[in-house]
């Protein structure tokens, strides 16, 4: 049996990754480099994810042996594995990374979790339709937010503000908060988790590079910078190639977003101005 206040599972989705020519092509799965660098499964990782929890929880946990790895496959609304759901301290924790703002966390993180939780009952062999109470492990759902949209430290996105009916207040919650791990924002918590902080910088790094370099050139060098910094104790040197790779997935993933993104409102403005030239009211 799986101990429940020590275990660790992480899913897997489909990826819209990228060729050279821009274009999406479909892959089975890829990790972002948050993933990679705390939820990759490695010892060094596993440290790496304790000291980010410690740091949220201001905990001093330091035994990844009591940790186990589970994998919760064909998680097919994740666009890229950038997610790490792990149980400890008797807390059903789920940590995602965005470098898009997204309100629809709360609701994308109850679906998670309904997953996860089967999951747990099964492993623990628990029978819901019983008569005795099952006690579960707390939920907790951090978001890592590190997009351009200017966000305070931490929000607190709510499910219940996305219910189109009224429901008395506390009948039903669901709470996704969102960390703002731009090197301006919690520098506290990126105090705590230098792994935290040395993903961070590099991200920065890639961006400023980016404003007089293509973004080729842009993330080879923030990666020659981090290997000169020791950043991550040498992961940047040890997996260059593989954090290269991903980096220029991401970004062109980010750009090939914001492209659909101005495509859509370009659309919707071209059909207002129709409709409105037709004398047909958009909200009709």
């Amino acid at each position: 049996m799986i101990d429940s206040k020590n275990t660790i599972s992480f899913s897997e989705s489909s990826e819209g990754s990228f060729i050279s020519s821009g274009h999406p092509v479909q892959r089975q799965y890829k990790d972002r480099l948050f993933k990679f660098i705390f939820g990759s499964g490695t010892e060094d990782s596993m440290k790496r994810l304790l000291s980010l929890y410690n740091a949220l929880n201001n905990s001093n946990h330091t035994d990844i042996r009591d940790i186990s790895l589970t994998t919760i496959e064909n998680i097919i609304y994740v666009t890229m594995k950038n997610d790490i759901s792990f149980v400890i301290d008797d807390q059903m924790n789920l940590y995602e990374q965005q470098s898009s703002y997204n309100p629809n966390m709360p609701l994308r993180g109850f679906m998670y979790f309904a997953q996860l939780y089967q999951r747990h009952l099964a492993l623990e062999k628990k029978d819901i339709y019983g008569t005795k109470k099952i006690m579960i492990p707390a939920p907790r759902f951090a978001v890592f937010y590190n997009g351009t949209k200017n966000t305070p430290d931490l929000v607190k996105l709510r499910l219940s503000d996305s219910f189109e009916g009224k429901t008395e207040k506390g009948d039903f919650e669901w709470t996704a908060s969102m960390y703002n791990i731009n090197l301006s924002h919690n520098y506290e918590l990126q105090k705590k988790c230098k792994s935290l902080y040395d993903y961070s910088w590099y991200v920065e790094e890639v961006r400023k590079n980016k404003l007089t370099m293509t973004t080729k050139e842009a993330v080879n060098a923030a990666v020659d910078s981090a290997i000169k910094k020791n950043l991550l104790d040498g992961l940047f040197l040890q997996q260059k190639m593989e954090i290269l790779n991903m980096t220029l997935t991401e970004f062109d993933q980010e750009e090939y977003d914001r492209n659909r993104r101005e495509e859509g409102k370009n659309e919707n403005a071209r059909e207002n101005a129709k409709n409105f030239l037709t004398n047909e009211s958009p909200y009709s």
